[in-house]
């Protein structure tokens, strides 16, 4: 519970700020509501369910894990390897078969990872296929930037797999790209054999590009690794992260996996954003990525998620009802619809002000009456939140 503070509103400027309102011309910016809301709250409650990773390590557990004698005192604080060094890069490399470290570039965090990508990608004015709901950045980034998102629906009756005739339609249209996270965010769900197969046949014959985000793989639920888009065809951009699956998001340590003459563009259009990643950062990623300390990173995950996701089962079966939705195949998040008379919008807001528990609520996806409950925490904490959103449920229904 560090970091926890009394919990207030601070969503605007301060009083008295004046607002300048931007030239006609301006680009557009289309904000990022699930990104303001958890960024403007994550440390002023005391129930942080709105995360999708497991609880962090410290730098001393990941040192303990990983057996090493890395002294963080030796590391010099200077400018490292812009496109990260030669070894986390190859370390990188060896996950995704055929690749080099010339077909990595390493970024800071996921986020950067992918508005490589999307500047890469993206026509003016184009148009992009977007597998919704899906995490809002490369969403709000072809709005803020004058393009057209194509929605493809997940389909929750469908085991929330992807409607692949709206995707089609959506390629001959001229979609230069569809963005597909696997497993999914908000849903957890992983794309079955045959939609994966699908959407390579489709995007190979429309010459369209993949961009993968596959960062919660590594955290699944079952034995499987959720297979990867790496090699399907020569269109293709996977990236991924520290942050979900290894339970180190502080280091902020992203990268992307293509081809080797796409990633030298890449890596020049990080030139205008962070320039390198941070020394100290890349060190630790190098700790994090040996193949044993991986494993065992692995194993920790995987641990965290299959015991909470039992808490969690068990807290909604015992709610007569009030709760449908289907497990996560990856990820410690449950995307679950409700049935209660007030927004999800609304009710988070409740939860936030009068609990002192943060969620995600739905309409932060486009689909209201849904919430995202995130399961990474401590089970004792993770126990407390729940029953803090059970009492908010029962207070709305007047109980």
């Amino acid at each position: 519970m560090a970091g926890w503070a009394s919990c207030h509103q601070d969503t605007g400027p301060p009083p008295g700020a004046t607002t300048l309102t931007p030239p006609e011309n301006f680009l557009r910016y289309s904000p990022f509501r699930m990104e303001r809301w958890q960024s403007t709250h994550e440390h002023r409650v005391r129930y942080n369910l709105s995360e999708s990773g497991v609880h962090p390590l410290t730098v001393g557990e990941l040192l303990a894990l990983a057996e090493s004698d890395l002294s963080v005192d030796d590391v010099r604080l200077g400018y490292g390897q812009s496109n990260g060094s030669d070894q986390l890069r190859s370390l990188i490399a060896a996950r995704y078969p055929g690749a080099s470290d010339a077909s990595v570039l390493v970024t800071v965090g996921g986020a950067e990872a992918n508005f490589s990508c999307f500047w890469h990608l993206m026509e003016a004015g184009g148009k992009a296929a977007m597998v919704v709901p899906t995490y809002g950045q490369v969403p709000g980034l072809v709005d803020s930037f004058g393009g057209v998102v194509a929605p493809v629906s997940l389909v929750e009756t469908e085991g929330w797999q992807p409607d692949l005739d709206a995707l089609a339609r959506a390629l001959e249209d001229g979609a230069r790209f569809v963005l597909v996270t696997n497993p999914n965010n908000p849903t957890g769900a992983a794309l079955s054999a045959e939609s994966m197969d699908r959407i390579v046949e489709l995007t190979d014959q429309h010459g369209a590009w993949i961009l993968a985000d596959e960062v919660y793989q590594g955290a699944e639920i079952g034995e499987a690794r959720t297979p990867s888009f790496w090699g399907r065809h020569e269109r293709v951009l996977v990236t991924n992260s520290l942050s979900k699956a290894y339970g180190l998001p502080g280091l902020r340590i992203g990268w992307i996996v293509g081809p080797p003459g796409t990633i030298a563009d890449l890596w020049g259009r990080t030139d205008y954003t962070t320039i390198c990643p941070a020394a100290l950062s890349d060190a630790l990623a190098r700790v994090a990525l040996e193949p044993a300390t991986r494993a065992r990173i692995r194993e920790r995950t995987r641990g965290i998620v299959r015991q909470n996701l039992a808490l969690v089962e068990d807290w909604m079966h015992a709610q007569e009802g009030r709760f449908h939705y289907r497990p996560p195949d990856a990820g410690a998040i449950c995307y679950a619809r409700y049935d209660a008379g007030i927004g999800s919008a609304a009710f988070a807001e409740k939860l936030r002000a009068e609990k002192s528990v943060l969620v995600v609520p739905g309409d932060h996806f486009g689909m209201d009456r849904y919430i995202r409950i995130g399961f990474g925490n401590p089970a004792a904490e993770l126990r407390e939140a729940l029953g803090l959103i059970r009492e908010a449920f029962d207070e709305v229904a007047g109980r």
